[in-house]
């Protein structure tokens, strides 16, 4: 990467700080959307900024893809890249896992930059809060995604953890422990499988769990429970990392 800029302009950079300056805008633009989404929800709460951030998200992915479309030279079909389109699906399924590779990136980036500077405390605080808003927006927007009614039970649940981010990443397995009651297991988990290669502990995800999975399955339906069968610090099996089972409660 290029050193700190020396022109007074724009127009004045250099070929290869101009290349840094339009990955910037893209930088930006990722940042100051998160920070949108975040001040309106904490101004009308989660639901109702799903709402505003679904009309919002999509007019942008238009407005980006007909931009950038002009740009690089890509043609559109239906509002959406015509390359896209013609991939096979297994070139499809390898962009979604990279998609779901970076998004762990950026996670694990966050996490070490914070800790190398605050501390492994102030990290994991930073990481839980995280979640706390991240799951309850990702079930709400794989209930978009696949049309789930309002309170769709543990069959809601069981087809939405099938479409999380870590659904390409990590192998997963879902076990009906009783009539009401399901027991979601991470049999291989990305994270914890590197620290395991490199001869480290498991990583201590538990604080993160608590948070994650009760706010992602209340958010598919308000009605179901969330208990943490186990998950690092805890001593677990060799063919499960974690395990939490929901419960859906009578009405």
């Amino acid at each position: 990467m290029p050193g700190p800029f020396s022109a007074r302009r724009i127009d004045e950079l250099s070929s290869d700080e101009l290349v840094v300056m339009a990955i910037e805008g893209f930088r930006r633009t990722l940042v100051h959307y998160g920070l949108w989404f975040r001040e309106v929800e904490r101004k009308i709460g989660i639901e109702k900024a799903m709402e505003i951030e679904a009309e919002a998200g999509d007019r942008l992915t238009g407005i980006l893809f007909e931009r950038l479309s002009a740009v690089f030279g890509f043609q559109l079909e239906g509002g959406l890249p015509k390359r896209l389109k013609e991939m096979s699906r297994d070139e499809l399924l390898g962009l979604i896992e990279v998609n779901a590779k970076n998004w762990l990136a950026q996670d694990g980036v966050w996490f070490r930059a914070m800790e190398k500077r605050h501390g492994m405390a102030d990290a994991k605080e930073c990481n839980d809060l995280c979640w706390s808003h991240f799951s309850p927006y990702e079930a709400m927007r794989i209930k978009i995604l696949l049309g789930l009614p309002e309170s769709p039970g543990l069959d809601g649940l069981k087809k939405a953890l099938a479409f999380r981010m870590y659904s390409s990443l990590n192998i997963q397995s879902i076990h009906q422990a009783d009539e009401g009651s399901l027991i979601f297991q991470m049999n291989d988990c990305r994270v914890q499988s590197t620290r395991k290669r490199k001869g480290l502990a498991d990583y201590p995800c538990k604080s993160a769990g608590i948070v994650e999975y009760p706010t992602f399955a209340t958010a598919i339906d308000p009605r179901i429970r969330t208990e943490c069968v186990g998950c690092p610090p805890d001593e677990h099996p060799p063919e499960w990392y974690c395990a939490w089972k929901f419960t859906l409660e009578a009405k």
